[in-house]
């Protein structure tokens, strides 16, 4: 069987253990919907300024939360579950069969990149239903890229971030600390209404601030926003520099 072939049976395999956890596939699903849900709650429908333009909560809320889905799906989950493969030995055990390491994390990534598509698919028709969304369909193709380019590059992030993190005990603490800031000062949970400017320029250093930009801005089309090119440029040369580090320094074995 080619390398090939294997990595696309790995994939296989990756979605099948999923599918066949049913409390992993439920809160995978219901964290985003939940946070779009209490975000409307409380922020209501009331119109701010984000951006230079005029949007209703809710439908900022939209493209916001698609945003946080990939970042979770993608980064998050990859990180956290390879850290915990690395530490209980499964990572070690794999190099020792004929199985081509990259084929198994090329399995991770790929299901990943499909579940934060299905998340941002979900979070869309919620809003459509709920909340009367409207797919841009003059901007839908730029839409459709900036998920799977932000899908690949917080994977590679995800990947690449491994390397810091020490051990499996500290993982959710680690990646959450380094995750849950950003998403506060990057247009995602709050939109940013003429912030401060040192917290500006710290937000746009990272790519959590480009992608919730791009995601906007191609999502909220009709309501004035503009699609930038630089802003997914900026995440996928982030995402091609985290593939790079990871195949500097990823470990396949516990570390010490």
């Amino acid at each position: 069987m080619s390398s090939f072939a294997l990595a696309l049976s790995q994939v296989r395999y990756t979605n099948k253990a999923f599918w066949r956890n049913p409390a992993s596939v439920f809160f995978t699903f219901a964290f985003p919907l939940f946070f779009l849900f209490i975000f409307t709650v409380f922020f209501g429908n009331e119109s701010s300024h984000v951006g230079g333009e005029v949007v209703k909560g809710s439908t900022f809320t939209i493209p916001a939360i698609s945003a946080f889905s990939v970042v979770t799906a993608c980064f998050t989950n990859i990180a956290i579950s390879v850290v915990f493969a690395r530490d209980a030995g499964v990572l070690k055990r794999l190099r020792g069969t004929p199985l081509p390491g990259w084929t198994y994390l090329f399995g991770r990534m790929v299901h990943a990149a499909l579940v934060s598509a299905l998340l941002v698919a979900i979070c869309v028709a919620f809003g459509a239903l709920f909340y009367g969304a409207r797919l841009p369909t003059s901007t839908l193709g730029e839409f459709v890229l900036t998920v799977i380019v932000g899908s690949a590059a917080f994977c590679a992030m995800g990947l690449a971030f491994t390397s810091v993190v020490p051990n499996a005990d500290s993982a959710p603490a680690v990646i959450n600390a380094v995750v849950l800031p950003l998403l506060f000062i990057s247009n995602v949970f709050i939109p940013l209404n003429n912030p401060p400017v040192v917290l500006d320029v710290i937000s746009k250093i990272f790519p959590i601030r480009h992608f919730a930009d791009a995601m906007l801005g191609s999502f909220l089309a009709p309501e004035g926003f503009t699609y930038s090119v630089g802003d997914i440029l900026i995440v996928a040369a982030w995402g091609v520099a985290a593939l790079l580090l990871a195949m500097r320094f990823f470990s396949w074995e516990p570390r010490r």
